[in-house]
């Protein structure tokens, strides 16, 4: 905790009580000064009763995500837990915030877009740190349910909505229906860190979210059949990318040719990592289904949990090798 966030109370307290070493590991990977004047902009001009300090709402929502807790638990945990109220920068002394807070400024947060552009930030620094390596793009989807169960279907209702999670809508995939939201991602091949999330409604099919996931600086870019589009391969040929792209066959009758079958098991085999990215956040972090009921904070929460995800890997990252523990990705 930085000098400007001790307490008088903090001062006769022993500075090992309340150590958690994963979150000092993450509150010192990076310089937290561009993401709180990002989240100071939340409540700027506002009159009333002085807010909580932008940074510590900001730190709060990345706590929740990382420990997946309700807007209650993690109210009870800022009283509770001291190593929670250290990363924030809440003194010993100090109010925390209620559960209506917490949800008012996750609002607020997706109203301004808060969680992707400090989500930009944090990606800022660990490429100054050498970690975003830049080889290539690995580019999936996956699928979160709503946070209601799904409504009756019917045939040829794909846009379908519930009174209770109105975003949400639905897809087939092998023969099964969801309702819910779709994140793509785009993975930095080698280090695993994710560079780019849309998050969409089911009904938006993959390859419509595919461009905004390439970001320029890549040597090549891995997707599978899926994103197949002549002209995504005519922009990537165009800006000197490697067009990684698994081949689809043009007619059910006419298979593709040996080569074509040969390059798309090795494409297949480059991009499987990205797989294990969203094991991780799912089962990590809670992305298998939504807390929220708009996409706004749906976006938020996943957002957040990429962010999480980085921090901790880039964490696992700087290890020296001999003490680096064999771990998955998000580990």
């Amino acid at each position: 905790m930085a000098p400007s966030q001790i307490s008088f109370a903090d001062h006769f307290t022993d500075s090992r009580l309340g150590s958690n070493k994963p979150l000092e590991a993450i509150d010192a990977l990076i310089d937290w000064t561009p993401l709180e004047a990002q989240a100071r902009e939340i409540r700027k001009g506002q009159t009333g009763r002085p807010p909580y300090a932008a940074l510590a709402m900001l730190k709060a929502l990345y706590l929740q995500t990382l420990y997946q807790l309700s807007d209650p638990q993690l109210e009870s945990a800022l009283l509770d837990r001291l190593s929670f109220r250290r990363f924030c920068g809440f003194g010993l002394d100090e109010r925390t915030p209620d559960e209506t807070t917490i949800l008012r400024f996750r609002h607020a947060a997706a109203e301004v877009g808060l969680l992707e552009a400090c989500f930009e930030a944090v990606n800022a620094q660990l490429e100054t740190k050498g970690l975003i390596v830049k080889k290539g793009t690995l580019i999936d989807a996956t699928l979160t349910e709503a946070a209601h169960n799904k409504p009756p279907f019917e045939k040829g209702a794909a846009s379908a909505r519930s009174p209770h999670s109105p975003d949400a809508t639905f897809t087939r995939k092998n023969n099964k229906t969801y309702f819910g939201y779709k994140q793509s991602i785009g993975v930095d091949e080698g280090s695993l860190l994710v560079r780019r999330i849309v998050v969409t409604p089911n009904c938006v099919s993959d390859s419509e979210a595919a461009d905004a996931l390439i970001c320029g600086d890549e040597r090549a870019v891995y997707a599978d059949r899926g994103y197949t589009q002549k002209a995504r391969r005519e922009r990537l040929a165009g800006a000197g990318i490697k067009d990684r792209i698994m081949h689809r066959r043009t007619s059910n009758r006419k298979p593709l040719p040996p080569w074509k079958e040969r390059l798309n098991k090795l494409i297949s085999r480059r991009r499987a990592p990205v797989e294990g990215v969203f094991s991780v956040v799912k089962r990590l972090y809670g992305q298998g289904r939504a807390r929220c009921h708009r996409l706004g904070t749906v976006s938020v929460d996943a957002v957040a949990a990429v962010t999480v995800y980085n921090l901790k890997r880039a964490v696992h990252l700087l290890e020296p090798p001999n003490r680096r523990r064999r771990a998955p990705a998000g580990a």
